[in-house]
């Protein structure tokens, strides 16, 4: 037997314990990916609706009758929606809903030396008032883009952004509940 040859059993009989043991959890049963089975529904179109209810994921609905083009990204999340239908105004840069964040581009009414950038990150999906993490920056630059200073603002301007998507999911969270019972 060559060198070479038992040189690679040895670092297979070595390696091989580690990765049989990474199959197995802290208390040494099998883990198993996405969780218990027993709890997980079998028809795949009722695991897609269980996880739209908990708003973890989104649907595309592009059938060709009468849903023809329409899309649905998270409807069952009102704070998602809400942040989204208040800073609608503002230029997007970054929307990752698995990621829970939101950030808009560099936005100035006018072609002015001052803009405003906004961040919001979602703690959680209950409508609670410490479920968003909302930042709010302000540029400001001399003649050109080339020199300019930012800094992150608190106060008025980010507590009432949090203020009115709170409300705002309220009243979706109040419609979905409405919608369901009819």
């Amino acid at each position: 037997m060559s060198i070479t040859k038992s040189l690679k059993i040895l670092v297979f009989i070595l390696i091989m314990p580690i990765l049989l043991s990474s199959c197995a959890g802290p208390d040494g049963k099998l883990k198993i990916p996405g969780g218990d089975a027993r709890k997980t529904p079998a028809d795949p179109k009722e695991r897609v609706k269980k996880n739209l209810e908990e708003g973890k994921g989104f649907t595309l609905n592009n059938t060709f009758g009468n849903n023809s083009g329409k899309f649905d990204f998270a409807s069952s999340n009102e704070l998602w929606r809400a942040s989204l239908d208040v800073i609608d105004f503002m230029p997007l840069s970054s929307v990752n809903y698995s990621g829970g964040i939101i950030i808009t581009d560099w936005y100035s009414e006018n072609a002015g030396s001052e803009s405003i950038k906004i961040s919001i990150r979602f703690l959680t999906n209950e409508l609670r008032a410490d479920a968003l993490d909302v930042k709010v920056f302000n540029r400001t630059c001399n003649d050109s883009l080339l020199n300019c200073k930012v800094i992150e603002t608190e106060g008025v301007l980010v507590s009432e952004l949090k203020k009115e998507i709170l409300k705002k999911a309220a009243l979706y969270q109040k419609q979905d509940k409405e919608n369901k019972k009819k």
